[in-house]
């Protein structure tokens, strides 16, 4: 495969009167979901990323970077071999980019086990949030299970009995499902697992109407949420039985592809684009500017991921070598998240604040995802207590 980008960054930097000296930048392997159904999630994830070392004049923290940035078309065995590529042929260390959970399974482990440090910009599948944890493993976005988690919290709080399940039978829809159900009260009235590429969903929506739930929760990110949104209002359940979510089905890609579909829908998440904070106005402005649209979750993840991984390349001069030194650094999550309050727990995982949204019309007609409560406060997960770090 030949490179998707490569971004050479950037000798000019070298020369600012604020970047610390190094002889070569820095390389950040970025292997990403970038073709198919799925592919705006790396595209946003590749362009947040971006944002932050173009802000940067080419740096990270003040230190020269080179990212060298690949498609793994969501296939677990490409992004194997792209890290294992990057790591023998071009020297990487540093590794960041991943968005599926599937792909990240098998990717991860053939980059630690090279002596590799990875940084989760989106995937975080549970298998490496407990006994799994690794001393060179971050995530910046979320545990699958509790982005989830948090839509169960949200049919709990909004005061739904009865809950009908359906998630992708791969590893993140696997927790998922086990996510909204840890944090969900009432009773689960039916659980189904859709296949990975399905895109007709007309015999899941004949059951849906046969059960008649309180409430649907759905994960089907990309292209899939797209169609089951299409589908369900089609079926004419839009307006009979009520959906909760998590925002990877409902991000504001969806949003625009969906349209009406969308309007009332209740969504839970870590981040909007109306969060209030200076860090947050900056990147949403930033990149509706270079970009022409407005971000995603994944994009906003990206740019945070860049500048976690700049507060530590600061802190290090540039030195990835020395992991002790590298973990040390990362685990003082050192810079403005766009989330707001960001740490990081025992699991080296977020711990966060966790959002209700809605979608409804703004004040010049257009749907706009709007942040209504805060569902949870400084929240970590459940699985950082299995974590031997």
């Amino acid at each position: 495969m030949k490179f998707t980008r490569l971004l050479p960054l950037l000798a000019a930097s070298l020369l600012a009167s604020s970047a610390v000296n190094a002889a070569d930048p820095v390389k950040i392997g970025f292997i990403t979901t970038l073709s198919g159904s799925a592919g705006y999630l790396g595209q946003d994830v590749r362009d947040g990323f971006e944002l932050a070392v173009k802000m940067g004049k080419g740096t990270l923290g003040d230190v020269p970077v080179n990212v060298l940035v690949e498609d793994d078309a969501m296939k677990p065995a490409n992004g194997r071999q792209i890290a294992d590529r990057f790591m023998n042929d071009e020297g990487v260390t540093l590794f960041t980019g991943l968005v599926f959970s599937n792909v990240a399974g098998a990717t991860v482990p053939e980059i630690l086990d090279g002596g590799g440090i990875f940084v989760s910009p989106n995937a975080g599948p549970s298998e490496f949030g407990g006994k799994g944890c690794d001393a060179n493993y971050y995530v910046i976005s979320y545990l699958t299970d509790t982005m989830q988690g948090s839509a169960g919290q949200n049919a709990t709080d909004l005061g739904y009995k009865r809950a009908f399940l359906l998630a992708p039978n791969f590893l993140a829809g696997k927790d998922a499902i086990e996510g909204f159900k840890r944090y969900f009260k009432g009773e689960i009235a039916g659980e189904i697992y859709t296949r990975v590429d399905q895109n007709d969903f007309a015999a899941e929506m004949a059951q849906i109407r046969q059960v008649n739930p309180d409430v649907v929760f759905q994960f089907q990110p990309g292209g899939l949420g797209i169609a089951f949104l299409r589908q369900y209002q089609q079926a004419g359940l839009l307006g009979s039985v009520p959906m909760v979510i998590a925002e990877p089905s409902m991000d504001h890609a969806i949003l625009k592809a969906v349209g009406d579909a969308a309007e009332g829908l209740n969504v839970s998440g870590s981040w909007n684009t109306d969060l209030d904070n200076d860090a947050n106005r900056e990147f949403v402005a930033a990149f509706e500017e270079a970009y022409k649209r407005t971000p995603t979750m994944y994009a906003a993840q990206a740019y945070d991921t860049a500048n976690a991984i700049g507060a530590a390349l600061r802190q290090t001069k540039g030195d990835v070598e020395d992991r002790d030194a590298f973990r040390e650094a990362m685990l003082k999550a050192d810079f403005k998240s766009v989330r707001g309050t960001f740490s990081f727990g025992k699991n080296q995982h977020p711990v966060q604040d966790w959002y209700a949204m809605q979608v409804v019309r703004g004040d010049d007609g257009a749907l706009t995802l709007k942040t209504r409560s805060k569902l949870l406060s400084s929240h970590g997960d459940p699985f950082a207590a299995d974590c031997d770090l």
